[in-house]
């Protein structure tokens, strides 16, 4: 459970669900080009890839002189299997929700 918080807690900040997200799409990238175009400092960018790496989001590789940055799948899919996991709590909620306004609507006004 302590993995799954670390990640949540990880991705609670808008830059590294941004640095996330950009892995995702464009596969493994170099940290340079995690820079780009978000307005930080290369050791901004840095402390916040350490996080991410901390919390089991994505994993480093060095390449010549190069930090080589990917997704790492185990820790995204402890997210997904939880969120999963949580799916009939919210059909349930949904089921009873519906209920609700379906009764409502059927008083007399």
């Amino acid at each position: 459970m302590n993995t799954l918080i670390n990640a949540f807690s990880a991705l609670s900040d808008s830059t590294r669900f941004s640095i996330v997200e950009q892995l995702m799409q464009d596969g493994e990238l170099p940290a340079g080009d995690l820079v780009e175009g978000r307005g930080m400092s290369g050791a901004a960018i840095s402390r916040h890839l350490k996080v991410l790496r901390e919390a089991g989001l994505v994993q480093q590789r060095v390449q010549g002189t190069q930090r080589m940055y990917s997704i790492q799948p185990d820790g995204l899919r402890a997210i997904a299997e939880w969120t999963i996991s949580k799916r009939q709590f919210w059909e349930n909620s949904l089921d009873r929700l519906g209920d609700l306004i379906e009764r409502e609507n059927s008083w007399p006004t």
